[in-house]
């Protein structure tokens, strides 16, 4: 199963990407993941990404491309979820090339809805442990101890990328990037649009329908 999930940040995508994978078994490919692991790894499409990123530049889609191509190169019969990728309609045209290539083409999307406001509520609650990685919400994921990393005891922090400015900055980068990379696939895939704004559980729920009838069909 070649699974992409869509959806604006603070939709819930990481959150829901672990669960897919949990239940069928799946590779999660994110594309931040796979460009930090690269640059750590000095490969050479890594080497490319951090002079674009050293000078403030975009990385170009064929360095992004290249990298998630590798990756997906490496996934199991099983199959993959995409979370963060491809975030522009030429590189699902060029994702849709090489899997060609092979064979192979995305089975379906998913593509989680969710208003602005609630994005906004969502990201500038979020309070991340800079130690292990763990995330929390002041409202809907407290830790057990205020401030405090259930897993290690470290003082939570916000992350500067999870400020209103830059939510306002991504979201518009969304709209004008990634959002007619939903149309793109309407014209060629089967999309499931999900409505993301609901408890976690529910739009989980929601995600497991979708995917149950593309493993029975």
């Amino acid at each position: 199963m070649r699974v992409v999930l869509l959806g604006a940040p603070g939709a819930g995508k990481g959150t829901q990407c672990k669960r897919i994978v949990e239940r069928y078994g799946l590779l999660h490919l994110s594309s931040g993941d796979i460009l930090r692991q690269q640059r750590a790894a000095g490969t050479e499409l890594g080497k490319k990404a951090q002079s674009y990123m050293d000078s403030g530049a975009l990385v170009p889609d064929e360095v992004i491309v290249g990298m998630m191509v590798d990756a997906i190169s490496k996934a199991s019969a099983d199959g993959f979820v995409l979370d963060g990728f491809p975030r522009t309609v030429n590189q699902a045209d060029e994702l849709d090339k090489s899997l060609a290539l092979n064979g192979e083409k995305i089975d379906i999307v998913i593509n989680l809805n969710v208003d602005e406001q609630i994005v906004v509520e969502r990201i500038t609650g979020r309070r991340s442990c800079p130690e292990c990685g763990a995330v929390y919400h002041i409202k809907n994921m407290k830790p057990k101890v205020e401030g405090k990393c259930d897993k290690d005891g470290a003082e939570l922090i916000q992350r500067p990328d999870d400020t209103a400015e830059v939510i306002a900055n991504r979201i518009e980068n969304y709209h004008l990037q990634t959002a007619p990379v939903v149309g793109y696939y309407k014209n060629n895939n089967t999309v499931y649009d999900i409505d993301a704004n609901k408890d976690a559980d529910e739009v989980l729920a929601l995600i497991f329908d979708s995917l149950d009838a593309l493993v029975k069909a």
